[in-house]
């Protein structure tokens, strides 16, 4: 998984908007919780907040399902949005080094260029290249179709773990080997899956099937200011030139 270079993330743009609806997004992030035996003298560090011992795998993905980066290692008891601070990845992001294209109009627009975002879940705290959904209660119809129409393009990740978990068995099962062996096995796993994906091409059947895969709930921390100026110019957009007809009926 090399790093994508201007070019392919405008690819990978492309992509998302025909299939999803949303503009100007890079890729879904989250992260997924995969089962491993105990290692020893490791205490409390593997054991989760459900109940059990795992890895964390946090991947970004593109439309098509494949992985476009992936960091595998961190202890079960981390929260998906520390992981994300402190893999390679989200450091990058934060030190805006990821080759990310520059502002563009979002379509039927021809003023007020908006950045290129990745799409995320509560857990992982807002940035302007990264939005996540509006939280609370009482939310008003602006907020709760952005929030249908981010998750739309959020599944994404959630379908490509529940493919890449029915496709090698291996992953429905604790790993009972030692952690960096265990490290060696997902990875192996992620790269024969995006190597399926490309030789099998997109199936939006993939799409509309229920997986049974991982979610955090818990809350990430504060919000930036320029996150909360480009997740409301999303808001906005989605309610005027960016609006779909079936939206409506989901709030």
């Amino acid at each position: 998984m090399s790093p994508p270079t201007t070019e392919q993330w405008l690819d990978i743009a492309e992509h998302f908007y025909t299939s999803t609806n949303f503009p100007n997004c890079l890729g879904s992030i989250d992260g997924k919780h995969i089962r491993c035996k105990n290692p020893q003298n490791s205490g409390s560090y593997f054991f989760n907040y459900k109940k059990y011992y795992s890895i964390i795998l946090m991947a970004v993905v593109d439309s098509n399902l494949s992985f476009v980066c992936i960091d595998v290692g961190a202890f079960g008891r981390e929260s998906d949005s520390n992981v994300f601070k402190q893999c390679p990845f989200g450091k990058k992001l934060y030190a805006n080094q990821l080759n990310i294209p520059e502002p563009k109009c979002l379509p039927n627009t021809d003023d007020s260029p908006q950045p290129y975002v990745f799409v995320a879940d509560e857990a992982f705290a807002l940035h302007k290249n990264l939005l996540r959904p509006y939280p609370g209660r009482g939310l008003t119809n602006t907020r709760r179709i952005f929030n249908y129409r981010l998750s739309r393009a959020r599944r994404t990740v959630e379908c490509a773990f529940g493919v890449l978990s029915n496709k090698w068995r291996v992953l429905h099962t604790p790993l009972l080997v030692e952690p960096d062996f265990a490290d060696d096995i997902i990875k192996a796993c992620c790269i024969l899956h995006n190597f399926v994906r490309k030789r099998d091409g997109y199936n939006f059947e993939d799409m509309d099937t229920s997986y049974l895969v991982d979610g955090l709930s818990n809350r990430g921390p504060g919000v930036r200011s320029q996150g909360i100026e480009v997740r409301d110019s999303y808001a906005e957009y989605f309610m005027g030139p960016g609006s779909v007809p079936f939206q409506y009926n989901k709030i």
